[in-house]
């Protein structure tokens, strides 16, 4: 027991003394730590006083020579002020001197005006004194002589505008007459159409003449069933063996005939067999306008749309001066191909654009309007192109031509139309238009007679030679080419021939 408690006070007295060691030592520890901070406050202070006397130091010395360039550049720029101002100044003075120069040139100008204008005033009173013993002279008033000055400088104009046109034609001519002349022959000899004359009326013959009286029938009802079924006029004369369907319309005059025809073959002529055989000749011809359609489309080579293929058929049956239409419209296609090829145009384009440029005919019996407006309007709801639209209306120029294929079709309408033969009109028309050309060359001064030859193809007119010389002579055939073009509806072209005769007598006795 005691043994322990001596153990316990020795360990107890042991750990007192390693404390107190231990504190010994801290106490050291800090007391260095201490004296050690107090070494480096005292170093930092001292570099930092070192760098602020630097800094203040740097700053003068740079504040010094700032302050100097600042001095110098302000010096520059009030040198420089100095000499603006001068220069200023020295402008100034000349602005002022040459002001003065002015007024005084200015001055002097209007004495010189004041000095003109009364030289002129002078001059006029010259001229007026000179103009009254001229007209004493001469026998002239000034307005007579005014007058023959202006004849005389027109005459010389007419006689250079004559000379111009006349070279400017036969350079055309020699550039493009050979080559023009090529490309038609070739299209117009590759192409031979026969034309079929459409007329008024249709004749259909009859077994013998007992047939006469079936068709008029009892009373005449056979006769008139057949004409309100039909919408045409039956004309039953002397004539023997035959009878004569009327009708403007010539889709209803081919349903008549074919009407006709079937019951004549049946022999059974009554109103109810007249109504279903005029059903069946519909039915006949509908057939045949497709049939019609489909040879044509197939001839140039194209497809288009069922109406438009039918109303190509209907253009068999219509006719323009004794042309037959769908025949005019493929051999003008046809010559339309040959020209674009020639030409390295679109041929397709052109061939089908001439097909198409008369197919307002088939529906003009029907519906109001022109033929080329009812021909763009049934071609522009079947999905044709602009450009075939284009050629319909400008064929007959109620539009301007947008492409050359437009042109072609135009040419190619006019060769077909226009060739001996294609045509025929009216005796009354034919006379009417050969004394419009002839009265349009009398209009002109200086014709002394004119004459409408080779069917109103050919102007001839001799004029004056005392009034009109040669120069004089191609402009006036110019002019009356113009007018003729504006004032007279003709086919193909008319050509116009001035003749200049100069013949002097004498007399051998």
């Amino acid at each position: 027991m005691k043994i322990s408690i001596i153990i316990s006070l020795s360990v107890s007295i042991v750990l007192i003394l390693i404390f107190f060691l231990n504190r010994q030592k801290v106490f050291k520890k800090l007391e260095s730590a201490k004296n050690q901070a107090k070494k480096t406050i005292e170093s930092s202070k001292n570099e930092a006083t070192e760098i602020l006397t630097k800094a203040q130091t740097d700053s003068q010395k740079l504040m010094s020579k700032t302050r100097l360039e600042l001095e110098k550049e302000i010096e520059t720029r009030r040198s420089t002020i100095n000499q603006i101002e001068k220069t200023i100044f020295d402008r100034q003075k000349e602005m002022d001197k040459k002001d003065i120069l002015l007024n005084e040139k200015e001055a002097q100008l209007q004495n010189e005006i004041d000095a003109i204008k009364e030289l002129k005033r002078k001059q006029n009173d010259i001229i007026k004194d000179l103009s009254s013993k001229l007209e004493k002279i001469a026998g002239f008033s000034k307005e007579e002589a005014e007058k023959q000055l202006m004849q005389n400088v027109e005459k010389e104009i007419r006689e250079k505008a004559g000379s111009t046109i006349k070279n400017i034609e036969d350079q055309a001519k020699k550039i493009a007459n050979r080559r023009a002349k090529e490309i038609v022959i070739n299209a117009i000899q590759r192409t031979a159409v026969d034309h079929v004359a459409s007329i008024t009326t249709s004749v259909v013959q009859l077994p013998d003449d007992d047939m006469k009286g079936r068709v008029i029938g009892k009373e005449g009802r056979n006769i008139r069933a057949f004409e309100s079924e039909t919408g045409v006029d039956i004309i039953i004369d002397d004539s023997p063996g035959a009878v004569v369907i009327s009708a403007f319309d010539p889709i209803r005059r081919e349903i008549a005939k074919i009407a006709l025809k079937n019951l004549l073959e049946d022999g059974r002529i009554h109103p109810s067999k007249i109504e279903e055989s005029v059903i069946n000749a519909k039915k006949t011809l509908n057939e045949k306008l497709i049939e019609l359609g489909e040879k044509a489309a197939d001839e140039v080579g194209m497809t288009f749309h069922p109406k438009i293929i039918e109303l190509l058929g209907k253009l068999h049956y219509r006719s323009s001066y004794g042309q037959n239409i769908l025949s005019h419209s493929l051999e003008a296609a046809h010559v339309a191909g040959i020209i674009a090829s020639q030409l390295n145009v679109n041929v397709a384009l052109a061939k089908r654009g001439t097909l198409l440029h008369d197919i307002g005919k088939a529906l003009d019996f029907e519906q109001e309007g022109t033929h080329t407006q009812l021909g763009k309007n049934v071609c522009e709801k079947y999905g044709e192109s602009p450009e075939i639209l284009n050629c319909i209306m400008a064929h007959h120029e109620e539009e301007e031509p947008d492409t050359i294929e437009a042109i072609i079709v135009m040419i190619a309408d006019a060769i077909s139309s226009s060739r001996p033969g294609a045509r025929r009109e009216s005796l009354q028309n034919y006379i009417k238009r050969l004394e419009k050309l002839e009265g349009i060359a009398y209009c002109f001064e200086g014709v002394e007679k004119a004459y409408a030859i080779q069917a109103g193809r050919e102007l001839r007119i001799f004029v004056r030679p005392e009034q009109i010389n040669d120069n004089e002579a191609h402009k006036l055939a110019f002019d009356i080419s113009q007018k003729v073009e504006k004032e007279v509806d003709y086919p193909g072209e008319v050509k116009v021939s001035i003749i200049r005769e100069m013949r002097a007598f004498s007399v051998a006795k």
